[in-house]
């Protein structure tokens, strides 16, 4: 038996100071964090409305054409595909919030952004001076 202890101390020692670790954090768990921990229920973050939101999103200024970029309804961005001006999308979404950004860059000396959320204009911006650049933003339509 001595020759055991001698030989295996360490490991039995590491273990025994592991153990009493353990049993030292979960007796102070049960005085300091004695509120039970919050759980989300599964779709609880989710919330989705009956009525349907049209967001509508207008680029329009003095050139034929502009560089547009968006982040679509599911926050990924897009480009428009050589838009020419005025330009506009409509998209629309069940979800209780939804956030829009819009930037556009024109060779003009004029270009606006607009975003609507059911008629009614969230933000509208105007830049100018030479390749005139704007966004707009709506961090919760």
């Amino acid at each position: 038996m001595i020759k055991v202890l001698r030989r295996h101390w360490l490991p039995i020692l590491i273990v025994c100071a592991m153990a009493a670790g353990a049993y030292t954090v979960a007796n102070l768990r049960t005085v300091f964090g004695s509120n039970p921990v919050v759980v989300t229920p599964v779709g609880a973050g989710i919330a989705e409305d009956n009525d349907p939101k049209v967001v509508v999103l207008e680029v329009f200024g003095t050139a034929d054409s502009a560089v547009i970029n968006y982040l679509d309804l599911d926050g990924k961005p897009q480009r428009a595909q050589d838009p020419t001006l005025p330009w506009s999308l409509t998209m629309t979404t069940t979800a209780a919030a939804a956030n829009v950004n819009l930037l556009a860059q024109s060779p003009g000396d004029s270009i606006t952004c607009r975003i609507t959320v059911d008629g009614e204009v969230k933000d509208e911006r105007t830049a100018t001076g030479m390749n005139a650049e704007t966004y707009c933003l709506v961090k919760a339509a």
